[in-house]
């Protein structure tokens, strides 16, 4: 058995003569999160249909849970062990848009999703129960669900496709729209399935999210893959290890001379590559100097920093 839920070769796809995508590699392991961003129009949302289904690929493979399920075979030494129809009942989908009956209640909208999945009897009942538990619906289990909120469509959205316990879940986008605290909800929801030991992929244009829950980050754009890796190690591969230091002083000190760093007024600005062995040098400096330091700020790079590096500031709309 492959250590990947999830293996992609060398996706491609057009759409008439526009690309979409243009070799896409990447994979997903077994009970690990993995982020997948990129810009609007970047390839995203045809690499999720591709791994859902809803697209057929021109060329390259799709490997889910040992079986190929999209092109003619991935790389591999070893022969698949599952079918796809197999390996796609094991497959969640989480869309972006809202996929739920707004006439239906929420039970009705979970026994029909369970029913789609397989489940009945016995099964299906004991897993519309704790759906409702686990999206925190019980109490309007008998409401439509045109009379929720989005939040709650969002939450009732998430029971419906993980009802069938999938051992890999597409999350696109499971938080866009909704308040602060549907959000937070959300995530302890998902926190859940992860400690189920689910396998996740997530896409979002929320990268402070991203970056807080998921182990390694897949950047694409123009249809292929651009970066890969922990937050960690796409910081240092792009914007590098150097933390851009504010100091506050009590007053002006342009007197004082300290090597890498700029004074303006009261304020010292430089960077450092090792600030914890650095910075301390620096202050017992100012301090023999007369100079009282009255704030020391460090800029931390963010994913945020990583994806505009590596893909740009224009807009695409």
């Amino acid at each position: 058995m492959s250590t990947a839920a999830l293996t992609v070769t060398d996706a491609r796809k057009h759409y008439g003569r526009t690309p979409a995508l243009t070799g896409a590699s990447f994979h997903l392991q077994r009970g690990e999160w993995l982020g997948l961003l990129g810009p609007n129009g970047a390839g995203k949302s045809t690499l999720v249909k591709a791994i859902a289904g809803r697209v057929r690929l021109d060329g390259g493979a799709i490997m889910l849970l040992d079986a190929c399920v999209a092109g003619e075979g991935a790389a591999r030494d070893d022969r698949p062990s599952a079918s796809p129809a197999d390996a796609r009942a094991r497959l969640g989908v989480v869309p972006q848009e809202i996929a739920i009956y707004p006439l239906l209640t929420a039970r009705e909208n979970l026994e029909v999703f369970g029913s789609l999945a397989g489940l009945a009897g016995a099964a299906l009942a004991e897993r519309v129960t704790w759906a409702l538990d686990f999206a925190g619906l019980a109490d309007r289990a008998r409401d439509r669900a045109g009379t929720f909120s989005g939040g709650m469509k969002r939450r009732l959205n998430i029971g419906c496709s993980i009802l069938h316990r999938p051992q890999v879940i597409l999350l696109d986008e499971p938080t866009v729209g909704v308040d602060p605290q549907s959000r937070e909800r959300i995530w302890q929801m998902l926190a859940q399935l992860r400690n189920d030991g689910a396998s996740i992929l997530l896409t979002s244009h929320q990268l402070d999210e991203v970056e807080r829950v998921c182990d390694r980050i897949v950047i694409i754009d123009h249809g292929k893959v651009v970066a890969e890796g922990t937050v960690e190690s796409l910081i240092a591969a792009t914007i590098g290890r150097e933390r851009r230091v504010t100091i506050t002083l009590d007053r002006a000190a342009s007197d004082v001379s300290l090597n890498d760093f700029t004074f303006d007024g009261p304020r010292a600005v430089g960077r450092m590559g090792n600030v914890a062995a650095e910075l301390p040098a620096i202050l017992t400096r100012l301090a023999e100097r007369g100079c009282r330091v009255e704030d020391v700020h460090i800029d931390t790079p963010t994913l945020q920093a990583v994806f505009i590096h590596l893909t740009g500031r224009e807009l695409r709309e």
